[in-house]
């Protein structure tokens, strides 16, 4: 744990985990310096959706705000009553000032709901100096006034015909910065950098990419002796609806705070073998992040 509040850049990268090559390094580097692991999701709607749909439910998930994708597929106005019972992002996290960055009209309308303050880029290319200085890292050094403690950048809504674009601009973004953020600088160490890539919507099972393959014990006698996994319960229920295919891959990075696992790239199978966090459900992901903050008394509160 940090002695001062970090502050937390996330970049979500929907539907880009298939694209990653291995000729996209600085996003590899990521995983080589910090803790990896994945993201468990519930199965979407069964109803069909358009893409934008899926989208906010993958991202309703990620915030804990399902309850906001009810309302918005009921076209609920801002002002209905249901609304005004969704706390607002600063009233869930002890006050945490954040941003969204987006240019889907969806993930917008999303973040506003939640109380985000929405930003969005003049290009599809917003560069990282402009992304830390809203977090308020200017010229190398943390600036104590007017700042976001957590900037949420997504990427790919707006890449429609374009997904490859999309996967690069993330690697070139990370690159720069990995540069700004060399081990040992004022930077470094405040920032709490998360890279999330997922798969978009999928529907068919690849026994490949599961995370019942993070379960598979030689000795089948043995089975019921291993722990379950936090993502497969809720409180002390087991949880239902599990989508087991195709989790979302993260890895986190703070110099001389996140923990450094043996991965080597950002892939499922090099996570599954060498990573030390395997899987935590996707609704508890934002409460980690708040921690690191300072903006949650602990994990999972």
């Amino acid at each position: 744990m940090a002695d001062k509040p970090s502050r937390g850049l996330v970049l979500y990268g929907y539907g880009l985990a298939s694209l990653i090559t291995p000729s996209h390094s600085h996003i590899h580097a990521v995983a080589s310096r910090g803790c990896c692991g994945f993201l468990a999701l519930d199965h979407s709607s069964p109803n069909p959706e358009e893409e934008d749909g899926k989208l906010i439910r993958e991202l309703a998930q990620l915030l804990d705000a399902n309850e906001v994708v009810c309302t918005t597929n009921e076209k609920a106005d801002v002002g209905s009553e249901a609304l005004k019972q969704v706390p607002s992002i600063k009233e869930r996290f002890m006050g945490m000032r954040a941003a969204i960055v987006t240019n889907s009209t969806s993930v917008k309308c999303f973040g506003e709901k939640l109380g985000f303050t929405v930003l969005e880029s003049q290009s599809s290319d917003l560069a990282a100096n402009e992304l830390l200085k809203l977090l308020g890292f200017q010229d190398g050094k943390t600036v104590d006034d007017d700042h976001f403690d957590l900037v949420f950048v997504h990427i790919g809504a707006y890449m429609k015909g374009s997904t490859q674009h999309g996967i690069d601009y993330v690697n070139s973004l990370v690159g720069e910065i990995l540069q700004v953020a060399q081990p040992g600088s004022e930077v470094a160490s405040r920032l709490h950098l998360t890279l999330i890539m997922s798969n978009g919507a999928v529907t068919i099972d690849d026994p490949n990419l599961s995370l019942m393959s993070l379960h598979d014990v030689n000795n089948a006698d043995l089975q019921s002796l291993f722990p379950r996994q936090s993502y497969t319960l809720k409180g002390v229920n087991p949880r239902n609806g599990i989508r087991y295919h195709y989790p979302i891959l993260i890895a986190q990075w703070q110099d001389a705070v996140t923990r450094k696992d043996m991965a080597k790239e950002f892939s499922f199978n090099e996570f599954s073998k060498n990573c030390g966090n395997l899987a935590i459900p996707a609704d508890r992901f934002l409460y980690e992040v708040a921690f690191k903050l300072w903006k949650a008394p602990k994990y999972g509160a």
